[in-house]
């Protein structure tokens, strides 16, 4: 693979939603350039890009992967990322290494709730946007429909640059509105035609609508434009540039990647008109680690080398690749690399460029270049490498946040170092994934973006890790507490030859109420009812045994003690004849006391479009959830709710299937609240049943 310049590489995102594309369209652009010997299809599980096992099983890509596209003299980095909600965390990075975002839409369904959150990505991270209409071969497709429907919804920004010829079974070729040429024919055999009768106005009006947004980019072009001057090829390129970085301009292309039809004279574009990682100066800021003070980069040779992280592939056999992008500077086998992340210098075992999972060895590659390293020890996703003597720290990457959660168990016993190591392997890969111990329940949690995602990390455990895991729903930890206060006796006596034993406590228990305190010990006895020295093992005794409630084995709270009185023999009193008094005690007055179950309540922070509020307040309602407020958060609605954790399980699924994939929802521990008594007779019974079943 040749070496490219700054100038002459092009870095493009495939944004989208899922199934409509995006690895097709990648593939098909690999075997145009003559770097496939033939095109893969994602059904077939062939396909350069989706190489995981898990990709081809399901037929759908879940992780990013890279395919840089030799053409017309320059190099199109291609990065393919998943369009399934439940691998949105593979979107983070490569967003942050591109110019431009290419979104992929499918002629069939057009605007789809992939395409949004796509736009939207690409809106708040400030790339230029390209939009690619694919499947224009399918039945039933209406290229003046979706353009339409781009419009209306994207006003004048929407400028078609590759409109189709032709759609349907009927597509025979493109026309490129910026040369005003006609094109029949797939791949190599896309040869230029006159221009059908039919179209020509529609070119003419398509031109003069980018003509003028080219020239609305550029206060000199503007100038020149309204002073009835013609704009020259170069002058509307520098506008084109200009135009899609300020989002003023978004060119649509039509294609069809499974026939070929459109998919040369596409990358004829990119090629040509996208803008290079050193267009118009762009500068990226970051921090001076050393000093906490900004400090900028430009890309561009001459700089100071500086690397950006942005995926990383942890494979058992090949070992660990760090996917980069450079954004200054040149990167070859003698580069210092600093770390000022980890504060450590890194030495790579080898420098390549990936297209798929096939490593293409480099001696150098320049500024703005997208690459892999090997074997790196101490830098993960989000890190910046960089010169140590012009050091320069770029901002982390910010995931989403994970919204369901399961505890991990290991299939056989014995294996739980095996599993929990391949989890933070995996977790590398992927840091929208979080792995905690939750405390109360000792459970081990792995929290990710959907059960799709879930599943898939314990499908990689096995095959890439040999680890079987097991994947529950977590336990809930419920408390238990009391409702009125009680005063009962715990006697111990037992004599059985030679000393026996002997302990007797009065002890009254009562609810806390005016404190958070769990638990809390009163020594209220006086005369030497109880002798000092046997105090502190009634204290000790109801504290071992508070962790086990009454009602089905959850720990007790918000309890207060009072030892008043008791008794006590000489002989016969122990310090464990006490402590066994003190449960005998805590057991029959905890009883007594009006014992509840208490359940944690969560806050929930849903956001969604307006026309989904019905739906999701009459769920919540389902959920024992209450409705608390609502918020205008942009062009969506904020809906504040609380509801029991044990209702929450499924709820990122179900969001998703009544939103369509367009609500989102962030959660909180707010505070425990008592059960309902026909919800914890069902919690009491089945806490039973698992006590029966182990013993």
């Amino acid at each position: 693979m040749a070496d490219y310049q700054t100038k002459d590489i092009r870095n493009i995102a495939f944004m989208g939603h899922g199934g409509e594309g995006k690895t097709t369209l990648t593939e098909a652009m690999l075997y145009a350039a003559h770097l496939v010997d033939r095109q893969g299809r994602v059904e077939d599980g062939n396909t350069t890009t989706d190489f995981d096992p898990e990709e081809v099983r399901r037929h759908c890509s879940i992780s990013a992967a890279t395919a840089p596209v030799e053409w017309a003299g320059k190099t199109l980095n291609i990065i393919d990322v998943p369009g399934y909600f439940d691998f949105a965390g593979e979107v983070t990075g490569p967003i942050r290494v591109v110019e431009t975002t290419a979104i992929v839409m499918s002629a069939v369904t057009g605007l789809s709730v992939g395409f949004e959150k796509a736009f939207d990505a690409a809106e708040k991270q400030g790339t230029g946007k390209m939009i690619i209409i694919n499947q224009m071969d399918r039945e039933h497709v209406s290229y003046d429909k979706v353009l339409a429907d781009l419009k209306a919804e994207h006003g004048s920004s929407i400028v078609p640059v590759l409109a189709p010829l032709g759609e349907g079974p009927s597509l025979r070729g493109v026309v490129n509105v910026l040369e005003k040429k006609a094109f029949e024919g797939a791949y190599d055999k896309s040869k230029a035609v006159d221009m059908p009768a039919d179209i020509k106005d529609k070119v003419e009006e398509w031109y003069a609508e980018l003509t003028e947004a080219a020239a609305a980019a550029d206060d000199d072009l503007m100038m020149k434009y309204l002073e009835g001057e013609e704009l020259t090829a170069e002058e509307i390129t520098l506008g084109f540039h200009k135009g899609m970085k300020d989002g003023s301009i978004i060119p649509v292309v039509a294609v069809s990647a499974t026939t070929g039809i459109g998919i040369t004279r596409m990358m004829d574009l990119m090629a040509n008109y996208l803008p290079s990682p050193g267009h118009l100066g762009l500068e990226h800021k970051g921090v001076n680690p050393k000093t906490g003070e900004e400090t900028t980069r430009t890309t561009a040779d001459d700089q100071p080398f500086s690397a950006f992280i942005f995926k990383t592939i942890a494979d058992p056999y090949v070992g660990k690749l760090s996917l980069f992008r450079i954004f200054s500077g040149t990167l070859n086998a003698s580069t210092v690399l600093y770390n000022p992340n980890k504060d450590k210098t890194e030495k790579s075992s080898g420098l390549y460029v990936l297209r798929g999972k096939k490593q293409i060895a480099k001696q150098v590659l320049h500024a703005g270049d997208i690459g892999a390293m090997a074997k790196l020890q101490f830098t993960s996703t989000g890190d910046t490498l960089c010169d140590p003597n012009k050091p320069i720290q770029y901002p982390a990457l910010e995931y989403p946040l994970a919204c369901i959660s399961k505890a991990v168990y290991a299939v056989k016993q014995g294996e739980e170092d095996k599993v929990f190591s391949g989890l933070n392997r995996l977790i590398e890969e992927d840091p929208s994934l979080k792995i905690e111990k939750n405390v109360e329940t000792t459970e081990t949690l792995l929290s990710g973006l959907g059960e799709m995602h879930l599943d898939v990390v314990r499908n990689k455990l096995e095959s890439k890790f040999g680890a079987k895991a097991d994947l529950r729903d977590p336990k809930i930890p419920y408390r238990e507490t009391i409702r009125k206060t009680v005063r009962v006796q715990g006697r111990h006596k037992k004599q059985s030859g030679g000393h026996g034993q002997f302990g007797d406590v009065w002890i009254e228990f009562s609810p806390i109420t005016d404190s958070d305190a769990d638990f809390e010990f009163v020594d209220a006895v006086v005369g030497g009812a109880v002798p000092r020295n046997f105090i502190p093992s009634v204290e000790k005794g109801l504290r071992e045994n508070i962790v086990h409630g009454v009602l089905a084995g959850y720990p007790m709270v918000h309890l207060r003690a009072k030892l008043d009185d008791g008794s006590y023999h000489p002989v016969d009193s122990s310090e464990m004849a006490f402590k066994t008094a003190a449960r005998i005690a805590y057991k029959k007055g905890c009883t007594d006391a009006s014992p509840v179950l208490l359940e944690p309540i969560m806050h929930v922070a849903v956001v969604v479009p307006d026309e989904y509020m019905g739906d999701i307040m009459g769920d919540m309602n389902k959920r024992r959830g209450r409705i608390i407020g609502m918020t205008q958060v942009g062009k969506n609605q904020q809906v504040d709710a609380e509801a029991p954790m044990a209702e929450l399980f499924k709820y990122a699924t179900d969001l998703r299937s009544m939103t369509q994939g367009r609500g989102s929802f962030t959660t909180s521990f707010e505070r425990y609240e008592e059960v309902p008594q026909n919800v914890a007779e069902k919690i009491i019974a089945n806490a039973e049943k698992i006590e029966d079943e182990e013993d």
